[in-house]
């Protein structure tokens, strides 16, 4: 019984973590939003019924997040700035000091990410009813 009250803790704890962190994201263009918001429910589906339904009837980003849990959805919006995000912050990490080693991590990361963000689709599928 512990256990399981430890796992639901641990997991609610990192739900609203995770809000806070896609609220931040709101704020901050370099910073993603609704990656956050996607792990977020994901915790507290397994947490928070009450938190999890918050999230998916919450006007701003419950569409994109009942899309997304779906059919696996990413608008063309979020591609963008996903793309645009991850250039900024490699163009400013090339201006930093770092190794060339975390350079060229980084860059195989953002990469693998883009190209795992523009193989989902842009809507989902149309029902004929």
């Amino acid at each position: 019984m512990k256990k399981l009250f430890n796992r639901c803790f641990w997991l609610h704890a990192a739900g609203i973590i995770f809000v806070g962190l896609g609220f931040v994201g709101m704020a901050l263009p370099v910073m993603p939003t609704t990656i956050f918001f996607i792990l977020a429910l994901a915790c507290f589906s397994r947490s928070s019924p009450k938190f999890e339904n918050w999230l998916l009837t919450h006007p701003k980003f419950g569409p994109s997040l009942v899309a997304w849990r779906e059919h696996q959805v990413v608008p063309p919006k979020g591609k963008w700035g996903a793309g645009i995000g991850m250039l900024i912050g490699y163009i400013l990490l090339c201006f930093s000091q770092a190794p060339w080693y975390v350079l060229v991590i980084v860059a195989i990361i953002e990469v693998s990410v883009l190209a795992y963000l523009l193989t989902r689709p842009s809507q989902p599928p149309i029902t004929n009813s």
